[in-house]
């Protein structure tokens, strides 16, 4: 087993999943009264699935497609997400919140 690759790619995972929309519904769940090893269950299983799906996807995707333009067209989406945000932050006049994901209204 490729213990770097294992440790990278959990450690990117990992960090990139706290405070995200998944971690806030899951603990909005286990403090609903509901079972907690219910929810961690059912959200690690949801997680695997989804990552199983990426993974798959990765895989055929790197098939037919160079990776060098597998990284150029997720650049360009991050990059018109981005100007979609700006943009819309502009024109609503709300600054952005650094970290918030959701432009802030002027009170």
């Amino acid at each position: 087993m490729d213990w770097k690759l294992f440790a990278s790619t959990f450690a990117a995972i990992f960090l990139a999943e706290m405070g995200d929309k998944t971690q806030i519904a899951t603990l909005t769940l286990a403090g609903s009264g509901s079972s907690r090893w219910v929810v961690f269950a059912a959200s690690a299983l949801a997680l695997v699935a989804t990552s199983a799906v990426a993974v798959l996807l990765g895989e055929v995707v790197s098939r037919y497609v160079p990776a060098i333009w597998v990284k150029r067209a997720a650049g360009l989406v991050f990059v018109v997400l981005g100007v979609i945000y700006l943009v819309g932050a502009k024109e609503s006049g709300a600054a952005p919140t650094p970290g918030s994901g959701a432009p802030e209204r002027d009170a």
